[in-house]
């Protein structure tokens, strides 16, 4: 049974990691597709080493161990794993703050694409939020207000946690919208910067997309290895798609719907987990699946333009 948990939990971590890279994986085979083969071979071997180790197995890593530094590194790496009474009563005393500040990120994250981002709409609703773009930081500073009133009252550090989920949500924001306007610019032609220029440039826009996998990825598990093993293979599985299948991908233009609609759900688990109530293992990538399973079906009948 055991055995059988952790497999769900990599391949539900993995599911996320490939669709949340939906859109970036569109944009970087447009780009690609004016390089030469050879750097495309590039960016698919050399690449992945960067994407998976670097960006998805250091990332998780090192926000355990912020969370938990008196761990230590190694200590953050394999806390999860260990028998050690003193690790498992570390952890657990962290987790609600790194799930609280995870769990706004992941709220904020949806909210934003539901009032401001262009979108298919998939849902009834969705149409009517989008015209109300300009209550969206209303929303989110009364829904912050509301949670760090109610996390106060358990623990000041759960409160600050929740602080620390929307500043990281308004920097990485910036930073995204940045990486957008450069990404468009590379799709257009009006770079010129050579072939080895433009992949590494991709690397660090994907590093700053990756954030979103990585931190939904604590819905899921705590434990760092299984983070890199799941958001790796998802990485491993974007890269090809983005090389070899990416116009299969555009087949299913309600897929993004599916990713945001799974980050409100993880987000939401986060928020409870934090708050201490008692959410099943299984959850997390259960709901996932059957989220991105709805909206994988409603893609193959084409939402009506009127919802």
């Amino acid at each position: 049974m055991f055995i059988f948990s952790l497999i769900f939990t990599v391949i539900g971590l993995a599911l996320f990691e490939v669709i949340s890279s939906v859109d970036n994986a569109i944009i970087n085979a447009e780009v690609l597709g004016g390089m030469s083969a050879k750097a495309r071979k590039w960016f698919l071997m050399w690449g992945i080493l960067f994407a998976v180790f670097v960006v998805r197995g250091t990332l998780p890593w090192l926000i355990v161990w912020a969370a938990t530094p008196s761990l230590g590194l190694l200590g953050s790496f394999t806390a999860t794993f260990s028998n050690d009474p003193s690790v498992k009563s570390a952890i657990e005393s962290s987790s609600p703050i790194l799930l609280m500040g995870g769990g706004i990120f992941l709220l904020f994250l949806f909210l934003h694409w539901l009032f401001l981002e262009d979108k298919h709409f998939g849902l009834p609703g969705e149409r009517f939020f989008a015209r109300q773009g300009a209550w969206f930081y209303a929303v989110v500073s009364i829904l912050l207000t509301t949670i760090v009133w109610f996390a106060m009252k358990i623990n000041p550090m759960l409160a600050f946690g929740a602080v620390v989920g929307s500043t990281a949500f308004f920097i990485t924001h910036g930073f995204k919208q940045n990486a957008e306007t450069a990404e468009q610019k590379l799709v257009h032609g009006n770079s010129a910067m050579s072939d080895l220029s433009k992949i590494l440039y991709l690397e660090i826009i994907d590093m700053t997309f990756s954030i979103d996998g990585v931190l939904g990825a604590f819905a899921f598990t705590l434990a760092v290895p299984l983070i890199l093993l799941g958001n790796g293979l998802g990485a491993i599985v974007v890269r090809y798609i983005t090389v070899s299948n990416i116009e299969r991908i555009k087949k299913f233009p309600l897929l993004k719907n599916g990713a945001m609609y799974s980050v409100l759900a993880l987000g939401i688990i986060m928020l409870l987990h934090a708050f201490g109530y008692e959410v099943p293992e299984w959850a997390s990538p259960s709901v996932t699946t059957l989220i991105i399973a709805y909206f994988v079906m409603r893609s193959f009948f084409r939402p009506n333009p009127a919802l």
